[in-house]
């Protein structure tokens, strides 16, 4: 009778050990995804508040782990600032940029970044200018082009970003999710990345015909060790917000490059050119307004915003958050 039993229940134990491990990983997965929806909220807060000041929240981490990525993604963003002008700078070296002028207004370039800052004068030429400097890129760096008056008429914007992973032990593997830049991607086991959510950028009308395009980077370092816990505090902290682009803005061009994984940008690019593809199937590109791409089709010299001929106002802004214990 005993060997019966112990039968029974082992076969029992077997049958229902596959729907105990789904609950199990489904559980895990809510748990996962609330932490995500608590720290994005929690992030996005402390981006809007005024430097220094920042929040604190404890999170229940029993069988997930958040953890830092670094440099997960670089946004390259150029534009005229004036509607006269045309200029690309081309990066050679660390320490050497060319500034080609089409109309050969530009007279002086200032290059910075978060600790330092270089200027110089140069004179009109009708060939490309090449300026040696000793800003290093060490987080982020900004390029902008005088004209005599010393007027802004050009200027580049390159930044590598950080953000946060969430990693919980499913049955199979581990289930990530990545929150980086206002965006989310996350990965079940033994399936590819796929992304949830997309950075945060929209294209709007204004009253008076002009496209507004706006872009909210976010860029999130830690400070000490975060891992798993069962009650983990975490604060969050606004290292303040910096205006990298406002008003009226001509040829603008962005490149994105996400090394998380290869398939995040080529998604990211599917996304925005949704649109466009349609248009360019249908022989519509002469009415199209929307994102497109900068060159070539595929995105991967970068994208640009078709406005058919109305004026851009961009804006771009940038929110520093300092995550730590």
């Amino acid at each position: 009778m005993m060997a019966m039993v112990v039968t029974i229940m082992g076969g029992v134990w077997v049958f229902l050990n596959p729907y105990l491990v789904d609950f199990q990983d489904n559980t895990n997965w809510k748990s996962a995804v609330s932490i995500a929806d608590r720290i994005d909220d929690r992030l996005d807060v402390a981006g809007s508040s005024p430097e220094n000041t920042g929040i604190r929240n404890t999170y229940s981490l029993k069988s997930t782990i958040l953890m830092p990525v670094e440099n997960v993604e670089t946004w390259s963003i150029s534009a005229d600032l004036v509607n006269s002008e045309r200029i690309e700078i081309i990066n050679l070296n660390t320490t050497s940029i060319s500034i080609l002028a089409a109309n050969e207004t530009a007279r002086s370039v200032k290059i910075e970044n978060e600790d330092s800052s270089f200027t110089q004068s140069f004179q009109a030429s009708h060939e490309a200018t090449v300026i040696t400097h000793n800003i290093s890129k060490q987080h982020w760096m900004m390029v902008t082009v005088f004209d005599e008056d010393n007027t802004p008429i050009h200027r580049s914007f390159e930044i590598s970003l950080s953000g946060l992973s969430i990693s919980t032990s499913f049955g199979e593997g581990q289930h990530k999710i990545a929150l980086m830049n206002n965006a989310r991607s996350s990965q079940f086991p033994n399936e590819p990345w796929h992304v949830t959510r997309l950075p945060n950028m929209e294209i709007d009308t204004l009253a008076n015909g002009q496209f507004r395009f706006s872009i909210l980077l976010t860029d999130v370092t830690w400070n000490g060790s975060l891992g798993s816990s069962n009650n983990m505090a975490v604060n969050f902290e606004s290292l303040g917000a910096l205006t990298l682009f406002t008003g009226d803005a001509y040829n603008v061009r962005f490149i994105v490059d996400n090394n998380l994984h290869e398939v995040i940008t080529p998604q990211y690019h599917d996304s925005w050119l949704t649109d466009y593809k349609i248009n360019r199937a249908s022989g519509t590109l002469d009415t199209y307004t929307g994102y497109a791409p900068y060159q070539r089709a595929s995105g991967a010299d970068g994208l640009t915003i078709e406005s058919q001929g109305a004026t851009i106002n961009l804006e771009i802004d940038l929110q520093r958050i300092e995550v730590g214990r």
